[in-house]
């Protein structure tokens, strides 16, 4: 299946995609256009809108489009430390930058991959790893809360 959003990828756009491989679609397609092109593309190549405004898997009040892929795809209730890695990204990708202690902290490190990466495809190459182990340690908090 085809996802597509906007270029130039930051915390979100580069978070759904990590969730949407891992969780959702393993043989995702991810495709970075032009803001003002996002939903013409995906009309032409039948391709799912993320992290866009007015789309489904977007921003909806306080949560960002990682939450609205969690909660179409029961994600939210399967998977306590999904939820926990959910807290960090809608910090970091939301004015609540204090939601979690590592949120601030993600935000610093995907910019700086969005600069350093010479491509978003580059950037989702480097940063899949952030999200690995940021799942990990959100695994590890809920084990060690027991």
């Amino acid at each position: 299946m085809k996802w597509v959003t906007r270029e130039h990828a930051k915390v979100d756009r580069i978070a759904c995609p990590w969730l949407i491989k891992n969780f959702v679609d393993k043989c995702a397609e991810f495709l970075f256009v032009p803001a003002d092109q996002v939903i013409q593309v995906a009309k032409e190549q039948n391709a799912t809108p993320f992290d866009v405004s007015n789309v489904e898997l977007g921003h909806h009040g306080d949560e960002c489009s990682f939450d609205a892929i969690m909660k179409k795809y029961d994600l939210d209730k399967k998977d306590p430390a999904l939820i926990e890695l959910a807290e960090i990204v809608r910090g970091a990708d939301t004015s609540n930058r204090s939601l979690t202690l590592q949120s601030e902290g993600l935000l610093a490190i995907a910019h700086g991959f969005s600069m350093n990466a010479k491509d978003d495809h580059d950037n989702i190459s480097k940063q899949f790893h952030v999200y690995d182990a940021l799942y990990s340690f959100c695994k590890w908090k809920i084990t060690s809360k027991k």
